[in-house]
């Protein structure tokens, strides 16, 4: 069981930016893809960015250029480093932990882009 457990949200002003992490609890870190997901009021769960095992990236379109997504395996940590916020980006942000068939969630934490 991996536990994740993801900080650095909070209030920011537009424009802002924030760095959010998210530390697990498995050594084997540096096998899983780990990505960032969030979850705005009436919402879906949407997916923002991912770093594979092997370094490689992606992003929602609507990030991009923004959000830079990274990972410090020798920490068991993954960063999203958010600029140039927008009031759109407020959500609930949750990491992900994937290996295979197995999936583990964090518990989320809130970022609120308000002036």
């Amino acid at each position: 069981q991996v536990q994740l457990v993801e900080s650095g949200g909070g209030l920011v002003q537009p424009g802002g930016s924030l760095r959010l992490s998210c530390a697990a609890s498995e050594s084997i870190f540096g096998q899983y893809d780990m990505t960032w997901y969030r979850q705005a009021p009436g919402k879906q769960r949407e997916f923002v960015a991912v770093i594979k095992s092997r370094y490689t990236t992606a992003y929602a379109d609507s990030v991009k250029g923004r959000f830079t997504i990274s990972r410090n395996n020798a920490k068991r940590t993954v960063y999203l480093q958010m600029n140039s916020l927008k009031p759109e980006d407020t959500a609930v942000y949750y990491c992900k932990a994937k290996l295979k068939s197995l999936e583990y969630w964090g518990q989320g934490t809130q970022v609120t882009v308000s002036s």
